[in-house]
Order: structure tokens, then C-alpha cells, then sequence
């Protein structure tokens, strides 16, 4: 039997999936293992590494089952996770704490108001390439070392969670640096853990693990894993990636000049560049192919819609209706703008930002509401686009979307209006466990490059053209949009106070 099938695992937040995809990139059977994200407090977030490996042994046995002589057909196993989730793992190789901290959890935002407060942006970005935020493990470390200091003294190495189920499967340690680059603690120069910043955060530099690329082969399904999984033992395990780069590889999206839009709950916008862009308003990381995705996000994304839908209808109504309701609406909504931060703002001096609607009519109804939701977002990630072609000196050419919002076809032309470029929508959503498949498929020598494996492995379904007429509408509003947002920052301050 001939070794022709790739492993993918993907440790997600909300659940673990396995796939098993052909040579050619076709995914041929997926299973996945919800888990439970833990609460304690408000704005904490938790999970246990153990429930992620209980995830992979149930998703990859069921895949192994679904396809016949799939145990002795996958030729290599690659794993993609959840970034920042913070695993302290001791000498045992088992987890020191029972939970782990993950991207989500805002329980550091004092350690990163405090770095602020003493630490101008030039100290610090030339080495780490990112501004501060509490997902940066390097801020969890902080508050572990102090909160939980018995489990912080036992921790002989600290792990994301790829790393832990990877541990799981071969008894080696290892992160690779797109993981590593977006932990506040790793120099972009180098590709090596900055000494200067584990010195900023006061951490100690032998507990962070060795850094790899992530198509490297990291060890094999040792004896024990290949019991608990059904997998072969001696079956070749990659170190890995981080979800985010790696669903940039898997949907095509490895080359300078191509963007990618994920429109989930948020809206993040990524420019393939050559190297970091270094922006207090910009984070990067490492792309697989040794690249940089330089992004920002947009707390509100999708979330736009969900609130509308919840604002207007009472949930009664589906998203599909309101894309429908929306274009019944003229392009510009008759100059009804919306600022959809609903939620604030990640980065930036004004974290407390507002979503308002400005310029409302006697004349304007429901579909001008609705519309003006969907524009608003898509003037507001123009925004960082704006921002990135800046920094950058070479403007996004095209855009992959992923993600939920990719579906709503109206969204999508108007956003290509708004952009002035066109979008690309994949052919396979499966982003995170395609890019795994492509790493296995260079890291075995299928192909010499990923970004060759990426051009074979990934198609598009859809091209979606900015609308000439639109376009026109659209670009006086953006820069109305831009002068909006501008004058709205010094109000934000003013309405919290009103609050007290």
C-alpha cells in the first residue's frame, strides 16, 4: 500500500478536527471533538490540555475508519492550533497547572497597561514586531509567575497548544517561530527568543522551547501515541503551525501582494509583506513560507450582523434575510454611515471606541440600516488596508476571503467596491487543514517549495470584481468615513465619564 494520505489536525477553540487529505489536496473524511472553554471569572478563559489530546485521539480514529487502509497509508502528520494558549508542561512532559490560559483571556491587561505606561512603542518594536495586547503569552507568563508561582517554579518548559498534542504524539519539545513570533518574546531579526524582551517582562529564558520551522520534521508517533490513536507507530510528525499562519498557507494566501480577509466574529485583514511592518497599530507574524503577515482586526466583524440581527429583529429574522433586506438599499445607503465598533477597539489609544449611526434621514428605513451595517465594516477594514499599503510601499493586488461573512455574496461586492481590488473566495473552507496538508507535502519532499504545494493544493470558487458604479459611490465616503472617525476619538473619553 502505497503512503498517499496527510494527517491535518487543527486544535481549535472550540473543538479538535482531524482530516485525512490526498496528495492532490482533497480532503477525504474530517472528524472533529468539541471541547469546553472554561470561565472563572469574567474575562478569564481556560482549557485543559488534556480534553485537546482526548480531542485528537477520538477525531484522528475516526478518520482513520473512515477511509480504508488509512493507518498505513498516511505518510506524515501536521498539526495547526489555537495561538497563545499557554501550556506549563514539567519534567514529566505532563501539564504542571490543570488549565491553560488562552488567546481570549484579558486577565493580563494591567501587565500590558503597565508596559505601556513605561515603554515608549521604539523600545521594544524593532524586537518583538508587535505592539502590546493581552493574548501575547509573554504577558501570561507574567501573571503565572505571580499568581501562580508554585506551578510556574515546576514548569521546565512552556508549550502552545499544537506543541502539547504534538508532545502527546512524540515525546519531543519543540514551537515553531510563527507560534513564537506572536508570543511578544521572540526577536523577528533572528528568528531566536529576544534576551532583551524576557528581560522587559522579567521571565526566565530556560523555560521557553526550542524554536523550528514548522515543515520540519519534528520526531514520529511514539509507541504509546500509536496505541491511544490507531496511528502507526514511527509515522513522521511535523513541528507545526500556528492556525492562523497556517490557514493563510492553506488558502493560498503565501506571497507578497495577496491580503486575506477572515470574516468570523471579527474581521481580520492580513498583507503578505517580506518583512515585519512595525506599527504600533500593526501586529505580525510569521507566515510558514518565512515570510510576514502584517494584520489588524476589527473587533466587530460579523459580530456587526449578529447585533443587528439582535437590535432590529429580536433574532427573528435570518442573516440571510438580512442581506436581503440590505439590498434593497442603494449603494451608499443615501449617505447613512455606521461606525460598527461595537465593541471597542483591540489596539490604539482608544480602546472605548462606539459604534454609531451618523447621518440619519427622515427618508432612511430598515434596508438603508441594514445596508450602512455591512458597508461600515467594509470601511472600516478599508481603513487598515489604508494602513497596511502605507507601511508597507506595496498595495494589497487581491484578497482572499474566509470565514462566514465569504458566504453572504452581496457583503462580498461590496466590499471588493469598497477595497477597489477584487476578492478571491476558496474553493475548500477547510483553510487550517489544507495548509497542514501542504506543509506535510513539502516537508516529504512532494514538493520543493510550499508555496508550490500551496499553487497545487488550492483553488477558488469564486472571483468577486469591485462594481465600477459602487466603486465611485463609495470612494468620497470612505475619506467622509476616515474624517468620521477621526473626530469621534475625542468623545469616547467624555461618554465614559458620564457613566461614573
Amino acid at each position: 500500500m502505497s503512503h498517499d494520505l496527510f494527517l491535518a489536525i487543527d486544535v481549535g477553540t472550540g473543538s479538535v478536527r482531524a482530516a485525512l487529505v490526498d496528495t492532490r489536496g482533497r480532503i477525504l473524511a474530517v472528524r472533529s471533538r468539541e471541547h469546553e472553554q472554561i470561565v472563572p471569572q469574567f474575562g478569564w478563559a481556560e482549557q485543559r490540555p488534556d480534553d485537546w489530546w482526548t480531542g485528537v485521539v477520538a477525531a484522528v480514529r475516526g478518520v482513520l475508519e473512515a477511509v480504508a487502509d488509512a493507518r498505513s497509508r498516511v505518510v506524515a502528520v501536521a498539526a495547526c492550533g489555537q495561538m497563545h494558549g499557554t501550556v506549563l508542561v514539567g519534567a514529566d512532559g505532563a501539564p504542571v497547572r490543570e488549565t491553560a490560559p488562552l488567546w481570549n483571556d484579558k486577565r493580563t491587561v494591567d501587565y500590558v497597561t503597565a508596559f505601556e505606561a513605561e515603554h515608549a512603542p521604539a523600545d521594544y518594536l524593532a524586537d518583538c514586531a508587535n505592539p502590546p495586547t493581552p493574548a501575547w503569552p509573554g504577558f501570561k507568563l507574567q501573571w503565572l509567575r505571580d499568581n501562580d508561582p508554585s506551578a510556574y517554579r515546576r514548569a521546565e518548559v512552556v508549550l502552545m497548544p499544537k506543541d502539547y498534542v504534538n508532545l502527546r504524539l512524540t515525546g519531543e519539545v519543540a514551537m515553531d517561530r510563527n507560534d513564537g513570533g506572536a508570543s511578544f518574546l521572540m526577536d523577528p531579526r533572528t528568528g531566536d527568543w529576544s534576551q532583551k524582551m524576557i528581560a522587559m517582562l522579567g521571565l526566565d529564558a530556560d523555560k521557553l522551547a526550542p524554536l523550528r520551522d514548522a515543515t520540519e520534521i519534528l520526531g514520529q508517533v511514539n509507541e504509546k501515541a500509536a496505541i491511544e490513536t490507531g496511528l502507526r507507530q514511527g509515522t513522521p510528525v511535523l513541528v507545526g503551525g500556528a492556525d492562523y499562519p497556517v490557514a493563510l498557507l492553506g488558502s493560498g494566501v503565501c506571497r507578497p501582494g495577496v491580503g486575506s480577509e477572515v470574516m468570523g466574529t471579527s474581521a481580520i485583514i492580513t498583507a503578505i509583506a517580506s518583512r515585519p511592518l512595525l506599527d504600533p497599530s500593526v501586529c505580525n507574524v510569521g507566515t510558514v513560507e518565512g515570510n510576514r503577515g502584517a494584520f489588524m482586526l476589527l473587533e466587530s466583524g460579523g459580530d456587526a450582523m449578529r447585533w443587528a440581527r439582535r437590535a432590529f429583529d429580536e433574532k427573528k429574522s435570518s442573516y440571510e434575510d438580512i442581506v436581503f433586506k440590505a439590498a434593497q438599499a442603494p449603494a451608499g445607503s443615501d449617505r447613512l454611515f455606521f461606525m460598527p465598533y461595537l465593541t471597542g477597539e483591540r489596539l490604539g489609544q482608544h480602546r472605548n471606541a462606539r459604534a454609531q449611526y451618523f447621518g440619519i434621514g427622515a427618508a432612511h428605513g430598515l434596508a438603508h440600516m441594514h445596508r450602512a451595517v455591512l458597508e461600515g465594516v467594509a470601511f472600516a477594514v478599508k481603513r487598515h488596508i489604508n494602513i497596511l499599503d502605507r507601511i508597507s510601499n506595496a498595495p494589497l493586488e487581491r484578497i482572499v476571503a474566509s470565514g462566514g461573512g465569504a458566504k453572504a455574496e452581496l457583503w462580498m461586492k461590496i466590499k471588493a467596491s469598497v477595497y477597489g481590488i477584487p476578492i478571491l473566495v476558496p474553493r475548500e473552507p477547510e483553510c487550517g487543514l489544507v495548509g497542514c496538508a501542504i506543509m506535510a507535502a513539502a516537508a516529504t519532499e512532494r514538493f520543493s517549495r510550499v508555496e508550490d504545494a500551496a499553487d497545487a493544493f488550492v483553488s477558488y470558487e469564486q472571483e468577486i470584481s469591485p462594481d465600477p458604479l459602487w466603486a465611485e459611490t463609495y470612494r468620497p465616503m470612505q475619506e467622509f468615513f476616515e474624517k468620521l472617525y477621526a473626530h469621534s476619538q475625542v468623545l469616547y473619553d467624555d461618554l465614559d465619564r458620564l457613566a461614573r
